[in-house]
Order: C-alpha cells, then sequence, then structure tokens
C-alpha cells in the first residue's frame, strides 16, 4: 500500500516531523512492505518552517530579540524557485512562549513584543523576497504588531516598504482584534494576563487599533484572522496583507492534495482530537482532501476527545489515542515518541482497509 502519513505537531511534546517519523517507524514495523511517504504538516504555528523546510528552500537564520528583548536564534526559510522569490517566518521562531524562559505572568504578558518577527520581515525583503508569508501561532505577545511595525521603522515606513511585495497571514485562527472573541480575552489567559492585567492590555490595544486603521484606511480590527498571535494578525493585514489559512498554505505550497491523490491510505493526527480540530485545522484539511480523493484516513492523537459519530460524520475511518497505548497521560507525554511508533505498530496490524463503521480505538 502506498501510505501517506501526514501529521500536525502533537503539541510540546512531538514537533510534525518528529512525530511524522515516529509513525513511519512504527507502521513499517508492521507492515514493511508498505510505501511509506512522509508530508509533515502545519497551521501557521510552531513548526512552520521545519515543515516547509522539509520539502523545499534554504533555511536562514538570524539572531534577533526574543518576546522579552534577549537575542534569540531564529529561522526563516527562503524559497527562490521561481521568478517572484518568497520567505516563510514562523513568527513563534522569534516571540514564541517556548521563548519566555519560564511559564508566562502578568509581566510577561504585558512586555513582550513582535520586534524580532520585524526583523526576521526586514532579512527576507534584503534576500530580495516579493512574497512574505508569516505563519501565525504560539506566540507569547500582546502587542497587536506594535514591535513589527516600529522595527521596520514605523507605521509610515513600514507601509511603504510593503509597495509591490505581496504580505500573506498565515494562520487557521479567526479571531478578531478587540472584544469578548478578541486576541486579549481568548488568548491572554494563556499568556499570562490575570483579570487586571488583560483590562490593560484590551485598552492598550483598542489604542493602537486607531494607528492600524490610519495605516490601512479601514478599520481591520474586526477582520478574521486580526487578532491571531497577539494581534499580530491584524498588524499584517493593515500593511496590505491577506489572511489564508495555514493548513491551505502549506497544503499548496508542498503538492498536499497530490500527495494525497497518489496514496491508498492517509494518516495525520495531532496533541488533541477534539471539536476544534474539526474547525478549519490540519487534521480536517487533510481529511477533506482525501474525502474528495475517496482515500481513507486514521487519525492518531495524544487523546481522542470525540464520540465515534462525529469522527465517523468527519469522514474518518479510524481514529486512535497514544494515551490508550501508554496507559497515562504523563507516560504519553514523556515518551511521546516511541509510544506514537508502538501506536502505529498497533494500528497497522489492526487496519485492514475495510471499515463499515468509523471506529475508535483503546489498543
Amino acid at each position: 500500500m502506498q501510505i501517506l502519513i501526514a501529521p500536525d505537531s502533537f503539541g510540546d511534546t512531538l514537533s510534525a516531523v518528529a512525530a511524522a517519523e515516529a509513525i513511519a517507524r512504527g507502521w513499517s514495523a508492521t507492515r514493511p512492505t508498505d510505501v511509506v511517504r512522509k508530508a509533515p504538516q502545519s497551521d501557521g504555528g510552531p513548526g512552520f518552517v521545519d515543515v516547509l523546510a522539509s520539502r523545499f528552500g534554504s533555511v536562514r537564520t538570524a539572531d534577533v530579540p526574543g518576546p522579552l528583548g534577549a537575542s534569540v536564534s531564529a529561522t526563516w526559510l527562503f524559497d527562490d524557485r521561481g521568478p517572484d522569490p518568497a520567505a516563510y517566518i514562523e513568527c513563534a521562531q522569534a516571540c514564541g512562549l517556548h521563548q519566555l524562559g519560564g511559564r508566562p505572568t502578568p509581566r510577561t504578558a504585558l512586555a513582550a513584543d513582535t520586534a524580532g518577527v520585524g526583523i526576521l520581515v526586514a532579512q527576507a525583503l534584503d534576500a530580495g523576497a516579493r512574497r512574505i508569508v508569516v505563519g501565525l501561532g504560539g506566540s507569547a505577545t500582546n502587542d497587536g504588531g506594535r514591535g513589527l511595525i516600529d522595527a521596520l521603522g514605523g507605521p509610515g515606513e513600514a507601509t511603504r516598504i510593503f509597495d509591490g511585495v505581496e504580505l500573506v497571514a498565515a494562520s487557521d485562527v479567526e479571531n478578531p482584534l478587540l472584544g469578548e472573541l478578541g486576541a486579549v480575552a481568548v488568548f491572554g489567559r494563556q499568556k499570562g494576563a490575570d483579570p487586571a492585567t488583560a483590562l490593560r492590555l484590551e485598552e492598550r490595544m483598542t489604542q493602537w487599533s486607531r494607528v492600524l486603521a490610519g495605516m490601512a484606511g479601514r478599520d481591520v480590527s474586526d477582520e478574521p484572522g486580526a487578532g491571531a498571535a497577539g494581534g499580530l494578525g491584524a498588524a499584517l493585514l493593515a500593511l496590505g496583507g491577506t489572511r489564508v489559512s495555514g493548513a491551505t498554505v502549506v497544503g499548496e505550497a508542498t503538492g498536499r492534495d497530490a500527495d494525497v491523490a497518489s496514496s491508498q491510505l492517509v494518516i495525520t493526527g495531532e496533541g488533541k482530537f477534539d471539536a476544534q480540530t474539526l474547525r478549519g485545522k490540519v487534521v480536517a484539511a487533510l481529511t477533506a482532501s482525501a474525502a474528495g480523493a475517496g482515500v481513507p484516513t486514521l487519525v492518531f492523537a495524544g487523546q481522542v476527545a470525540l464520540p465515534p459519530e462525529e469522527i465517523a460524520a468527519a469522514g474518518i475511518a479510524a481514529a486512535y489515542a497514544i494515551v490508550d497505548v501508554a496507559g497515562s497521560v504523563e507516560v504519553a507525554m514523556t515518551d511521546a515518541a516511541n509510544q506514537l511508533s508502538r501506536l502505529a505498530e498497533q494500528a497497522a496490524a489492526d487496519w485492514a482497509g475495510d471499515y463499515e463503521s468509523t471506529r475508535v480505538h483503546g489498543v
């Protein structure tokens, strides 16, 4: 069988690349005659650059200010295959939660900024990129992209330098910038904001939104994706950018639909398979592509939190949980690669390619 292994990252435990390798290792141990192809995926968050770099382009490295100003080493991808060179930048490389050096707090929620992302964008422009794709997700920031715009010379200069450059915000987050569904209200807590800090951040974001509106000639705060990455999405929209699903960007850049169509089985997955998964994330995109090509899909996840009927309605043949193999969430997380390989071994033994109904497996 032709097997396509195309997972997203498994939270903080496994990158998409590492997850694909673990699944391939386990599957091949049980079914060594199957032809396995690895095609790790991303929705624009952490791992975005690594996923794309596994397929094309040259990786560039730069020392830039991290979310709190200390220097961090960040990578971005340069693709000069066509007439219009493209750069792929992952905001988490410069301002990710993992760059804080500890747990997020109210202080870090107020202080973290996106200046490092602005420097990466400037380097991409200097390298000749005419298309810049910024993957949004996993940020520690709530600055509305102010750090990025300041690093590019301020509102006027930042707007000028993108003349003739295509700017893309790659994110599957559709939240607006402000309000109860906005960047602070929805994502502020996970970035360390307590209620009092959240009020300060919302006030600051509201004031900054007026600057962005002046740059764009319209109010971008209510546009889908404006609230992504602590409002960095709004800044990119104000600079003339367009928002595109991160999963779609990766799929188009890597020829995912062609990979799916030439396979007999697709295996995808992520850390937790729940209702959010089916709302435009990588697993949903893979499943839709596979269904269109008449190819069955298996989902591997750390935990499966959907009932069989919802999994069936999504067109998924079977869903498997690492925790059922590992015996506990702790083991599933601390020994993730080995446990995912074990899960793949057992799923390969179980797979007959002829499922009358969708099943959730506790193997």
